[in-house]
């Protein structure tokens, strides 16, 4: 009977001691291992095996690791209210340091990236949060990771997801956006008023170098005012137009009278 239950401790002994010796890390994991409370090496993937009781070991996990930053009160330089909040790519690439330089990678990462989202956007004015958002999200990716790169941790990407604006600052944004766009449209009018003028000004200068290309076009109004569906039109007509049709004569068609030279008197009688 005792040697029944001796066997049975034995077996339950040694299946503890196996299931407490072996380990199997994933390819994407890593073992960081103590012994007696020091740091031994980094381990895996693979079969590793621990002593029972002297050795103990931390997983990590190697992937991209994706953390979303809870929405943050940020004031702008130009004292608007808004909530931001954002999504950060990282990677542990030191599985060692991300043990032992900090107590929690995960939890320390997530604090610094909504101190540095506020730090950051707080510098800036409403219009560039919402104009310069790559900009900003590289500022912040590269702030994170000159810091995190203590803990063996490489931040890759920032993304800034939302920003929420108060409803009455949404009105006013409004108002500014139909204040620019009224004032771009009154822009390009008085640039197309002085493009057309200055087309004007260059066919008139071509106009009166040739005097009959004026008269073409003075017809060609004309013309242009016949097919229109109107009543009587009184339009004013230039006596110079019939100029060379007249041949330089007097108005109604009358040619010119020849002009007779004087003839000489008789001469004076003298007493």
């Amino acid at each position: 009977m005792y040697s029944i239950v001796s066997y049975g401790f034995l077996v339950l002994l040694v299946l503890f001691v196996l299931s407490s010796a072996i380990r199997i890390l994933r390819e994407y994991e890593r073992a960081v291992v103590f012994t007696l409370g020091r740091f031994s090496g980094v381990r895996g993937p693979g079969l590793i095996l621990l002593v029972p009781i002297v050795q103990q070991m931390v997983r990590v996990d190697l992937r991209m690791l994706v953390l979303d930053v809870p929405s943050q009160d940020v004031i702008s330089r130009d004292n608007v209210s808004v909530k931001v909040n954002a999504v950060i790519y990282f990677r542990v690439v030191d599985a060692d340091r991300a043990i032992i330089q900090v107590e929690n990678f995960m939890m320390a990462t997530s604090q610094l990236a909504q101190t540095t989202l506020r730090s950051v956007l707080g510098k800036h004015e409403l219009d560039e949060m919402l104009a310069e958002r790559d900009k900003l999200n590289r500022d912040i990716q590269e702030i994170l990771d000159s810091q995190t790169d203590a803990w063996g941790i490489k931040v890759t990407n920032v993304e800034i997801k939302h920003v929420d604006i108060d409803e009455s600052m949404v009105r006013a944004i409004a108002r500014q956006a139909e204040a620019e766009r009224a004032r771009r449209a009154r822009i390009i009018s008085a640039e197309a008023e002085e493009q057309a003028a200055r087309k004007l000004v260059d066919a008139a200068n071509l106009l009166s170098v040739v005097p009959e290309a004026m008269q073409l076009r003075y017809l060609s109004t004309l013309q242009d005012i016949a097919t229109e569906k109107s009543s009587t039109i009184v339009f004013p007509l230039p006596f110079s137009l019939f100029k060379n049709i007249l041949g330089g004569g007097q108005a109604g068609g009358i040619p010119p009278q020849p002009q007779v030279p004087p003839q000489p008197g008789p001469p004076p009688v003298r007493p």
